[in-house]
């Protein structure tokens, strides 16, 4: 016999579990746009030390540009560098050549997601950021809505606030962006605008982790952000500075807010 599963009960289950996890993170410690392999490892880091953590995502699913690989082959490049930062979170790699090794893309972005949420952060996705909140010259939390209502309906948003932001949104460093439009950050790319340079490898790792940090009072950018916000090189799908640069941010913001 099957037995009668009551379609009001599955509804209320989600709307009681989603209302409790969406109240409870309307204010966190640290705010991570883009849920992107230097956003996951910064959010791992961060809950682990008992940081409230949240992060809103716009996609459908979290890992960024982990899940293709290079042009839709799921495998990703690590260098050693980043090695500690795989076997933090369980990943499991392989010896490719030289000081390279190959990761399953699809493990290497469901580790990141499954190690962030066991730490203790929260994701949100479907949610993009359309804003940001600056208030006494410091950045103090995230202006959202739905994805799919965002630009098609006029929907008013919500607030997220922190006590510290991340952008990890990748090529776009969409809080980057909605300061410099407002006048609050210059930018000093070649072009002018937020955009990352032609692809080297060697020296776009070495640029995105030496620029992670805090770009204006609360808000601080990680991965590729900080490639699209100063113009430096992307590098392709090896990962390492990715993770280096997450691990990096997490100590920065864990000092800062500790102060």
């Amino acid at each position: 016999m099957v037995r009668k599963l009551d379609e009001t009960k599955i509804t209320k289950g989600i709307l009681d579990a989603y209302h409790e996890k969406l109240s409870s993170h309307i204010s966190s410690d640290l705010l991570i746009v883009g849920a992107g392999p230097s956003g996951l490892t910064a959010a791992f880091y961060l809950a682990k030390k008992g940081f409230k953590v949240t992060i809103l995502e716009k996609r459908l699913s979290p890992g960024g540009g982990i899940w293709g690989g290079g042009m839709g082959l799921n495998e990703v490049i690590i260098q050693e560098e980043a090695l500690a930062h795989l076997k933090a979170v369980g990943v499991r790699y392989r010896k490719s050549g030289g000081d390279l090794y190959s990761v399953d893309a699809v493990e290497l972005g469901s580790g990141l997601t499954f190690s962030a949420l066991k730490a203790g952060a929260v994701i949100l996705n479907l949610v993009t950021a359309e804003d940001i909140c600056v208030e006494d010259e410091r950045v103090i939390g995230v202006v959202a809505n739905r994805t799919m209502i965002s630009g098609a309906l006029h929907v008013d948003p919500l607030m997220f606030h922190a006590k510290a932001v991340l952008d990890g949104t990748g090529h776009d460093a969409v809080l980057v962006e909605h300061l410099r439009r407002r006048g609050l950050f210059q930018i000093t790319t070649p072009s002018g605008r937020i955009a990352d340079g032609a692809m080297n490898a060697t020296e776009g790792e070495a640029f995105v982790v030496e620029k992670t940090g805090e770009v204006y009072p609360g808000l601080w950018i990680s991965g590729m952000s900080v490639c699209a916000t100063f113009g430096g090189p992307r590098m392709g799908p090896i990962f390492g500075g990715m993770l280096i640069s997450g691990k990096k941010v997490a100590d920065l913001i864990a000092r800062s807010l500790a102060v």
